[in-house]
C-alpha cells in the first residue's frame, strides 16, 4: 500500500540525526511493547507480513508523529482486535473484560532467545525455474496496490538490471492477506540513481530486492 511508511525518495523531512550511543529502549514500556509483539506473533494468529501490513495501515498523521515502538504497539493493537484476542475497550482500559480466547501456541520464557537466534528463514523450494538470470535487463511494474507490498514506491516503473538471484522466498504480498506463502523467485535489481531520481541526483546506484511478480523483461 502507498502508506506513510514508504518514504524513499520523498523530500522535506529534514536530515537524519543519529543518536550517539543510542540505547535499545528509551523507556520501560518500549521493552514491554517488543515483548508483547514477539509473544503474540509466536501464537500463530498472524504472520510477519500481516504484522507489517498492520503498521503500514495506520493513518499517515499518526504514523509520522509516532515513535518506533508507538507504531509497533498501535499495529499490535490492530492485530489483536482483528484476530478477536482483545477488544478496543480492553486495550483502552488495560484490563481483560472477556474470557481469554484460545491460541495455537504459547511462547515460554526459555524459548525466546533460541527462537530469536534461530530466526525465521523465508526461503522455500522453487515452484518453477527462475524467469531471469544475472545480467538481464528488467523493468519494475507500476503498482499501486491497496494492500501490502515490498516494492518501494520510488522504484516502480523503473529500468534496472538483475545483479543477484536468491532463490524462492515467501511472497509477502500474498502472505499479508492470509492467502498462503506462495513462494516466488527473489532478485536483487540494480537501478542507476538517475533512473530513480533524475539527473540532479548525487547518488550512483540503488539496489533493491524484488520478487519476480514485480518485474517484467525490458526490451533491448
Amino acid at each position: 500500500m502507498n502508506g506513510a511508511q514508504d518514504l524513499g525518495g520523498m523530500q522535506s523531512f529534514g536530515p537524519i540525526a543519529p543518536e550517539t550511543d543510542e540505547p535499545y529502549f528509551h523507556a520501560g514500556w518500549e521493552r514491554h511493547a517488543l515483548a508483547l509483539t514477539i509473544a503474540m506473533g509466536a501464537t500463530g494468529k498472524w504472520n510477519i507480513d500481516m504484522s507489517r501490513a498492520a503498521r503500514e495501515s495506520l493513518p499517515p498523521a499518526q504514523y509520522l508523529s509516532s515513535s518506533y515502538y508507538q507504531i509497533w504497539f498501535a499495529g499490535l493493537c490492530k492485530l489483536l482486535i482483528d484476530a478477536g484476542l482483545a477488544t478496543s475497550d480492553e486495550i483502552d482500559s488495560g484490563m481483560s473484560r472477556h474470557a481469554a480466547a484460545p491460541v495455537p501456541r504459547v511462547l515460554a520464557a526459555d524459548q525466546v532467545n533460541p527462537m530469536l537466534f534461530r530466526g525465521s528463514p523465508a526461503s522455500r523450494p522453487a515452484p518453477h525455474p527462475a524467469r531471469f538470470v544475472v545480467g538481464d535487463a528488467v523493468r519494475t511494474l507500476t503498482l499501486n496496490p491497496p494492500t501490502h507490498t515490498r516494492l518501494p514506491r520510488y522504484c516502480r516503473g523503473k529500468r534496472g538490471q538483475i545483479v543477484a538471484v536468491h532463490g524462492a522466498h515467501v511472497f509477502p504480498d500474498s502472505n499479508a492477506l492470509g492467502r498462503g506463502e506462495d513462494p516466488r523467485w527473489l532478485y536483487t535489481v540494480r537501478f542507476d540513481a538517475a533512473e530513480l531520481w533524475g539527473k540532479d541526483t548525487t547518488a550512483s546506484s540503488v539496489c533493491v530486492d524484488c520478487w519476480e511478480p514485480y518485474l517484467e523483461a525490458e526490451a533491448a
